[in-house]
């Protein structure tokens, strides 16, 4: 029998489904926001991707993270566009072929950002810069847990 461990994402600065706001977008400051979570099993690390479920050319990934420390339960404000966190956190390239996250940017419309968090069994055996394909392919078969957090974005106000 497989138990699946609840995970639980959340952020301090929006809910599930509410607007994101502007601070953490490209119109605002554009940095990254602070997410926390809860997990009922062990985790021997965490992975983040987020992307823009609404973008023209289909999904925009916007952040990757991986190799978080599996007893961390949150990601600051303002994470900087490094490759390697000083607690060994790991960053991956977005869609701008950046490190690190770039916040919303619609081109027009509301536009969905969905924040996807992975608790894994251990760490992984990959270098910073990975894109949210390679994060997903060394993420198979190593995935425990995950839970999403979506947010919303529109120029249109």
């Amino acid at each position: 029998m497989v138990v699946i461990m609840a995970l639980s994402l959340l952020s301090p600065v929006f809910g599930n489904g509410d607007m994101i706001p502007v601070l953490y977008t490209a119109d605002g400051e554009d940095i990254s926001p602070p997410l926390e979570w809860e997990f009922e099993g062990e985790a021997g690390s965490y992975a983040l991707i987020c992307v823009d479920l609404d973008a023209p050319g289909g999904e925009w990934v916007h952040w990757v993270a991986y190799n978080i420390p599996g007893d961390s339960m949150s990601l600051a404000e303002g994470i900087p566009a490094v490759e390697r966190l000083e607690n060994g956190t790991l960053q991956g390239i977005n869609s701008w072929g950046m490190t690190g996250y770039g916040g919303p940017a619609p081109p027009s419309g509301k536009h969905r950002y969905v924040f996807t968090l992975y608790a894994l069994e251990g760490m992984l055996h990959l270098e910073a810069g990975a894109t949210s394909e390679e994060l997903l392919a060394a993420m198979e078969g190593n995935i425990v847990s995950k839970d999403i957090l979506m947010g919303e974005y529109t120029r249109d106000r």
